[in-house]
This record gives C-alpha cells, structure tokens and sequence, in this order.
C-alpha cells in the first residue's frame, strides 16, 4: 500500500522568530519624526537659524539678569524647548550616531514600553538632559541640540534588564518581543551585577573623554554636551521603573540574569 506524504498540517510547527533588531513601530516613528524635523537644512539660512533659536535649547534664555536679552519664542520658548531640542540635529551624521545607539536600546524599551510610554518617557529624559546642561552651562548663549540626552536614557533603562537571562544582550533569548518583556532587575540589584557596573563604568568614561577632550562625532567640530548625556541617562536608570508595565521578578528568578553557565556547573 502506497504511503502518503504528510500534510504540512502533520508536519511540528516552529514559532516565528522575529529578528531582534526589527524596529517596532513606535520607535520607526520617532525616528521619522526626526527626519521630517530635520527637513528644516532646506529653508534658506535665516529661517533654519530661526527654527534653531526658537526650538534649540539656550541656557541664557532662563537668565533673569539679562532682561534685556530676548529670544525667539518668547516664553513658550522657555518651556517646550526642554524637549523639542531633541529633535534637531546638526546634519545627517548627528542623526545617524544617535540612530545607531537607539537600533538595540530604543527597539527593547520601545516593545517593553509601547508607543505612549515610549515617547513620554524620551520627553521626560530629554528634559532631564536639558536641565544638567542648564545647571552647568548657566549662562551659554550657544544652542543644544539633538536626542543624546533621550539616547542615553534609553541605554540605561535598558540595561535594567538587557543582561537578564533571555533578554537581547544575553546569549539565551528569545524573539524580538520576549527578549524586550524579560522582568527586570531591581535599581540594587543592577548595581550589584558586575556587567551593567562594567557599562555604567564605560559609558561614563566615554562621556567624559568626549567632554574633557572636545571630541565631538557627527557635529561639525561643536563640543559634545557631555552633562546633558548624563542627565538624560542618570533619569532613564533611575526612572524605568515608572515606565515599566512589566511584573518585576522575585528575587530568585531576577538572579537569572547572571551568567549563563554550562549544565555541569
């Protein structure tokens, strides 16, 4: 008797893996949006100089002892620039350097997060970034611009839960999707796993190279608002579990996240 071949229905089925570094759509749109926004290089020169002084962040513009000095913008100016600076970038390297960071950072919280969570929560870091450089650059008349401040947020949040166990950045995960909702590791916690304290011990040192040595990358020769950085990633590691609609683990099932061993340990 002649055997049939299987029906593909018969056959096990795998689950779809979806590539880890698949852009949700919250962050395809912010990312958009920086697009659209830096459309501005086409106006002639003195309205893009415009729309820099009224969106840029200007530190002098909050300086009461200059009131004879005005700005573009008036006091609207005064609020929605702690944000909309973030949008404004130098040229198209600036915006790709951030882009670049934001590929596996921004795609874990953006899925973790969702879309409103997302973009309140870049909001809320870029605001952090602005008031370090306004602290530290009280009376700067020179204009900050881009998403480094939001960037480096979203870099620290993530590190909350990016070395946990099936997470994006350990050496056991799942899809795109699982690997974003892993529970995270409490503010302590993190600080005690000696990956994320290499991190922080990186990130920070880069930072402050870029700042003490005036290197700047994708910026036309200006200086790199380095405090604003660590604004932005101080609020992200110490705010994500505002944000964060996942559970967070027991204590015993959060020590997943360290190292994956082999069965014989």
């Amino acid at each position: 008797m002649e055997s049939q071949p299987e029906s593909p229905l018969d056959l096990p089925q795998e689950p779809p893996r979806e590539p880890i570094l698949t852009l949700p759509g919250a962050l395809t749109a912010y990312v958009g949006l920086i697009a659209v926004v830096h459309l501005r290089v086409l106006l002639p020169p003195e309205l893009e100089n415009w729309t820099i002084d009224v969106f840029g962040f200007i530190p002098k513009r909050y300086d009461s002892t200059l009131l004879d000095v005005t700005f573009p913008g008036g006091a609207g100016a005064k609020i929605w620039t702690f944000v909309t600076y973030s949008l404004l970038h130098a040229n198209l390297s600036h915006i790709g350097f951030n882009v670049l960071w934001l590929l596996p950072f921004g795609s874990a919280l953006a899925r973790r997060f969702g879309g409103f969570r997302f973009f309140v929560f870049m909001a809320v870091t870029a605001t952090a970034g602005a008031l370090a450089h306004l602290l530290t650059h009280e009376h700067a008349i020179a204009p900050m611009i881009g998403a480094s401040a939001s960037v480096s947020g979203t870099m620290a949040a993530a590190i909350r839960f990016a070395f946990v166990k099936g997470s994006f950045l350990s050496f056991n995960r799942g899809d795109a999707d699982e690997a974003a909702r892993v529970p995270a590791l409490s503010l302590m916690h993190a600080l005690r796993d000696r990956r994320v304290v290499g991190f922080l011990g990186v990130w920070f040192g880069v930072n402050v190279i870029f700042g003490v040595g005036s290197i700047a990358i994708g910026l036309d020769g200006g200086s790199v608002a380095w405090q604003a950085h660590i604004g932005g990633f101080l609020a992200g590691l110490m705010l994500f579990s505002l944000f964060d609609p996942v559970p967070r683990a027991a204590l015993h099932a959060a020590d997943a996240s360290s190292p994956d061993r082999s069965a014989s340990d």
